[in-house]
């Protein structure tokens, strides 16, 4: 009897010893606060990052987080609710051209067009932008991304958005589709899964892709505080990382097998839904290969904000000051070399 307790009493050590060392590691695992300006596929590699452990990969992980706009992103940075935030980069320009001191900087960029899709009340299966003439459509929160971005659309087609439309930015991005559904506007604009939920319930049709008539722009990017950035490098290079093997996944993976991935972000979507919100990201190349933004694009970005009446003409905020791209060249020489 003495020898068989001694047994289980060696093998409940062990079990033991195995149990807290599993725990402590675990504990050890340093959490990085992200702040997303919505759930949508249109970050699938943050997501595909999330679920697949590649941040625990690196020693990390992630409590995300979600504000609903990227303005609403920016707060959370900048008071210090969350560690990184995944939004527009006009938020970081408007910081820092009203003289933030600790402004929010650019250190990865993920998207580089529009994400947002042109929903119609009818099917109109040969869709011309010619057709929203005189119509009124829910363009988003003014001073957002989506909103500027269909804009720049609209004037890419020959339209006076103050004269030849209704371009509705009263409404606040959570609302839009509700707003649509009590009647509200011709056309409203909404990023997948929403956009692809919202045609299965037979009020609305997909007719155009606003990133594709916009062109490419810096539209979605990583951003930490100046101070966080100088204080955490480590963390910084490790999420870049992380991001960096779920873009990579996206062109490598199986289809079926991305949706895999995603479905555990999107409790509430179908894996049918993920799937077609996937092949339309693909098709429209919503993805940066790296997370370097270029100088030329960050141009673009400040013209559009001109154009929409965001940022005087007379602004000229500093690519160097507000995009530090040190990190994504060290990722770009580990995964690109």
């Amino acid at each position: 009897m003495k020898k068989i307790f001694s047994i289980f009493l060696i093998a409940v050590i062990a079990l033991s010893t195995c149990f807290f060392a599993t725990g402590c590691k675990e504990n050890n695992k340093k959490v990085i606060k992200v702040n997303q300006v919505t759930n949508s596929i249109f970050y699938a590699p943050l997501y595909i990052a999330i679920n697949n452990g590649y941040f625990e990969d690196e020693g990390y992980t992630v409590d995300l987080t979600t504000a609903e706009g990227s303005n609403t992103t920016n707060v959370a940075l900048m008071t210090g609710s969350a560690d990184i935030g995944l939004m527009g980069p006009e938020q970081n320009v408007y910081s820092y051209v009203n003289g933030d001191s600790n402004y929010p900087v650019v250190f990865g960029q993920l998207t580089k067009r529009d994400g947002s899709f042109l929903i119609s009340r009818n099917n109109e299966t040969n869709f011309d932008w010619s057709n929203l003439a005189g119509k009124h459509i829910i363009a988003g929160r003014k001073g957002g991304s989506p909103a500027m971005s269909l804009q720049m659309a609209l004037e890419n087609n020959g339209y006076d958005i103050e004269n030849d439309l209704t371009f509705d930015t009263s409404i606040a991005f959570a609302n839009i589709s509700g707003a649509f559904l009590s009647g509200v506007g011709d056309y409203m604009t909404l990023f997948e899964p929403a956009a692809s939920e919202f045609v299965k319930t037979g009020k609305g049709y997909i007719v155009a892709a606003v990133g594709e008539e916009s062109g490419e722009i810096p539209f979605t990017c990583f951003s930490a505080n100046k101070d966080y950035i100088k204080n955490n490098p480590d963390v910084i290079i490790a999420f870049l990382k992380a991001i960096q093997r779920g873009v990579n996944y996206i062109k490598t993976a199986n289809i079926d097998d991305v949706v895999k991935s995603l479905a555990p972000s999107f409790a509430g979507s179908s894996n049918e839904s993920l799937k077609v919100g996937m092949q339309n990201y693909i098709a429209s190349d919503a993805w940066n290969a790296t997370p370097m933004m270029s100088e030329e694009n960050f141009n673009r970005l400040i013209s559009m904000l001109k154009g929409a009446g965001e940022l005087a003409q007379t602004a000229n905020p500093d690519y160097n000051k507000i995009i530090d791209n040190n990190f994504a060249s060290l990722i770009i020489n580990e995964y690109f070399a």
